[in-house]
Parts: C-alpha cells; structure tokens; sequence
C-alpha cells in the first residue's frame, strides 16, 4: 500500500491540536525553506500558535526567514511576554529591524518587557537606517582594554559566555577607556603571544567604517578591505558594532528583491500572499490605475492617425512590435542606470553623459534591429516603401527608448521620487506613444507609396 505523504503544513496543523509540545522537533527535521513555505500555508492564528509553542531560539529563526513587515505582524499578535522572549532571542541587527515594523505602542510594551541593556542597544539601532552601517551591525563583538592580557582575551573567548559567530571571533577589538576604536588584534595571534603580554603590543591599525555609511559603501569597503567584517564606529571614533559580509550580502540581496518588485508596479516593494487581501490589491492598484491613463494617452495617438491605419492595415502589425522592441531596448538602459546608482559610479548631475553614452549604442542598436524588422516586413508584404517606414520607426524608437531609460532613473532621483517605481511607467508611456507617431506620422507621409 502507498504511504500517502502528509504536507509539512498539514502536519504542523494537526500538531498544534494534538501534541503542541511535539511542534519544536518536527520543524527541526525541515528545512529553512520547507519551515518558512509550511508557516505561510497555515492560517495567521494557527502561525502564532506555533510560534508560541516553540522555543525562543527556534521561533527567532523562522522570523528571521521571512520579511520584517510580516514578522512585526506576527510579533505583534504574541503576548508580550513571548515577543520579547522572541526579539531577545534574535541577532541584534534583526532585533532593531523587526522592532522598528511594530507598531509604537507593541514596541514600546515588548522594550519594557526586555532586559535594561538590551532594550537599549535595539533603540541605538533604531536610530540608524535599516540598510546603512549602522543598521546592519551587531552589538555582540569582543573589545578589550589595551592593557588586557592575552591570557585574559583567551579566557574571555574560551569562557562559554559569548556565542560569536566564526567572524566575529577572528578579530579582538582594543578600545581606550573612553571606548574609542584604537586597534585590532588576531585572535590567532593571541595563541602563540606570552600570556602576559598586553595586547596593545599585538594590536594593528584597524580600518573601520561610521555608522552613517549606506549599503552601497559599507560593501566597497569590505571589498576593498578583504575582510568579512568591519568594526562600525560613531564620529568620535566610539566602537559601535561590527557589520558582518554575511548581513551585508543579504541586504543587497533583499534590495534587489524590492528594486525588481516596484518596478514592476508593487508599490511598497514587498508582498507575499499571506498578506491581507486589500492591502495587496491596493498596493498593486495604486500603480494598475495610473498605467490605465498612461495606456490611454498611449493609444490617442493611435486613433489621431485612424485613417492612415484603416488604409494600411498591414500597420496594425507592427505596431506592437515597434513599441515593445523600443521598450526592451529602453528597460535595459534603465536597468544599467538602476545600478550605476546603486553602486554610486552614476548621479544625477551626470545625465548629459549618460544621454550621450546611452545614444550611441541607441544609434547602433537601432539601425540594426530597424533593418532586420524593414526587411521582415518587405518580404512579408513586398513593398519596399513599407519596410523603410518600419525599419525607420523602430530605429529613430530606440535611440529615444534608451535616453529616456538611461536619463529618467537620474532624474527621478534628482527630484525624491523612486526611479525603480516611477521609471517603467514613464519609459512604457513615452516609448509607446513615440512609437506610434513615428510609424503613423512617417506612414502618413508616404502613403501614396504604400
């Protein structure tokens, strides 16, 4: 007999009524992703009864699987008393991330119910951007007295008391009494130094970076330092933190994650369908109901140029053709753009150049595919005069595409709006309509030929 194969989800669900202290040791035998897919099958008061029944440290991981939005949520839903067991339970840069989603008065009721320093640390974290040094560090990092002994740092790290991760436990951090950043020593070099030997007789220069620091740069330096962790210091020189490669690959990815979803119209750049329903279908209008007037100003253009469609019927066809080749053409520069941005190499006071850069290859590109599609279009229907009107809309449509979509991003930056939400709908409208005018207007100038 086939042993019929019970979903991870389902599984949970009938845990939860069953035998709930049995939950902790199921999710154990799943994967990450397995737990985090099984988690959002289930209903949100079937979520928090799970996560009420496991224990801190597990919960703390699978709320750091998903996004903040929705773990907030779910944080929010706890009892205080489990929340903050949650919260305290996770990396401290996680901690401040959730936090700052929680609405004031949760987060105010879940601060109280933490430890004094903890609850502390989480608010100097708050005050920093999720995605800049700051935000992104770890308060738990080893720092020492200058005239600490080797023997005494050894001590420290073998003690039990600390649970650092493989990159934190490299370097030991040597601060003044004021708690200033004065250098760094290997924890490896700490083995075959004098037990007596002050670590001020072994620490190197250590490069650090300021809290303010963006993602964009807090990765350069990493880079260029070549090292997987950098201390994180205030203007003073104050040792703050240590920002880890790991966190700082996981931002990178998530942004990327978000700069793809709003530009493709999900305003707030995060969704999943575990969220409630009209919160979704308004994220997704906001930006469907503005592209319905741009498509129309799109399409007036159409009917401006009825009669010449109505005699040239084999127009119709290249219509979409035209605009959406322009549209490819014109979204990879906008994601060139996008990323130049991202990595700091572009600004907005360098939109001449990037124009200038972005038609050149426009020109190129144009000209190659205007011939390709003129050809096309002259075997397809035998007149010449057709191809050339096609193949001279299509070229003079791509060099407009790729200057809106090279220059737009900049722009919109220059002015506060987002270039990964507002960029595709600009570049969409602008290149459709262009498309249209020039195939028509240029149709309608050569009608007796065609």
């Amino acid at each position: 007999m086939d042993t019929v194969t019970v979903e991870p989800f389902a599984r949970l669900r009938m845990l939860i009524v069953d035998d709930p202290v049995a939950v902790d040791a199921y999710l154990a035998t799943l994967s990450g992703s397995d737990v985090v897919r099984a988690m959002f099958r289930l209903g949100e008061d079937e979520r928090q009864a799970i996560l009420s029944a496991l224990a801190p440290e597990t919960a703390a991981e699978f709320i750091e699987d998903v996004p903040d939005e929705v773990a907030a949520d779910l944080i929010e839903a706890l009892p205080v008393r489990d929340a903050a067991s949650i919260v305290t339970a996770l990396p401290s840069h996680e901690r401040a991330d959730v936090l700052a989603e929680v609405e004031d008065e949760d987060r105010n009721r879940i601060l109280g119910a933490l430890a004094p320093e903890t609850a502390a640390d989480a608010r100097q974290l708050m005050t920093y951007p999720a995605q800049s040094a700051g935000g992104l560090m770890v308060r738990d990092f080893l720092a020492f007295p200058a005239s600490a002994s080797a023997r005494e740092v050894l001590e420290d790290l073998t003690s039990g008391d600390r649970e650092l991760s493989p990159y934190l436990v490299r370097f030991a951090y040597v601060v003044n009494p004021e708690g200033r950043l004065i250098g760094a020593v290997r924890t490896r070099n700490l083995v075959a130094a004098p037990p007596s030997m002050a670590i001020r007789n072994l620490m190197t220069p250590a490069t650090a970076i300021n809290a303010e620091a963006d993602l964009t740069t807090v990765d350069a330096c990493l880079e260029e330092a070549e090292v997987l962790s950098l201390p994180v210091t205030d203007d003073s020189g104050t040792l703050l933190g240590v920002v880890e490669r790991e966190h700082v690959d996981d931002a990178l990815a998530e942004r990327a994650a978000e700069d793809h979803l709003r530009s493709q119209g999900i305003v707030g750049g995060e969704e999943l369908r575990s969220m409630p329903l009209g919160l979704r279908s308004r994220r997704r209008l906001s930006w469907l109901s503005i592209n319905i007037v741009l498509n129309m100003i799109a399409a007036s253009v159409i009917a401006a140029f009825e009669e010449t469609l109505a005699a040239v019927i084999a127009l119709a066809v290249f219509l979409p053709i035209v605009s959406d080749m322009s549209g490819c053409s014109g979204n990879q520069a906008v994601a060139i753009s996008m990323r130049e941005l991202a990595l700091g190499v572009s600004n907005p006071r360098d939109v001449l150049r990037v124009w200038w850069q972005e038609a050149k290859v426009g020109v190129l590109n144009g000209i190659a595919l205007g011939v390709l599609l003129g050809a096309a279009a002259w075997m397809w229907k035998g007149s010449f005069a057709l191809g050339a009107v096609v193949a001279f809309a299509l070229a003079v449509n791509t060099v407009v595409a790729v200057s809106i979509g090279g220059t737009v991003p900049l722009l919109l930056k220059r002015f506060g709006a987002d270039p990964a939400v507002a960029s595709g709908p600009v570049l969409t409208t602008v290149t459709d309509m262009c498309g249209f005018f020039l195939l028509l207007g240029t149709a309608t100038l050569a009608i007796t030929w065609l």
